[in-house]
């Protein structure tokens, strides 16, 4: 007698049919449709997982900069500055404080120029 194996067919089938769960159309209904868009999707899932890091980087830059212009200075003078400073806030943090708490980041500008000066 030959074993089929359906068992195994039908968890990696129930699988992928779990993950493709709020697809339409027959890629959340046909087996090999939903396959192919769940592994697609993942592939892209993967891949921009790293784009956001450098996205957010980005943006973090931006803040910074208008931020920065506000105050007179450019974003590499600022930064500079806060190298020269010893300053040890990631540009997340900077980011954060220059959007929420405006007076706050002036006035990290002007410790920093104190203590490059």
């Amino acid at each position: 007698m030959r074993v089929k194996g359906g068992l195994q067919t039908k968890k990696r089938h129930k699988k992928y049919m779990k993950l493709a769960k709020g697809f339409t159309g027959g890629r959340r209904v046909l087996y090999r449709s939903a396959r192919e868009a769940v592994e697609r999707g993942l592939c892209f899932a993967y891949r921009d997982r790293k784009a956001r890091k450098r996205e957010m980087r980005g943006l973090w830059i931006t803040r910074i900069g208008a931020a920065a212009k506000s105050l007179g200075t450019s974003y590499s003078v600022l930064m500079d500055l806060f190298k020269k400073a010893q300053f040890t806030l990631n540009r997340k943090m900077l980011a954060e404080i220059a959007a929420r708490d405006p007076e706050a980041f002036s006035r990290l500008v002007e410790q920093a120029k104190a203590a490059a000066a």
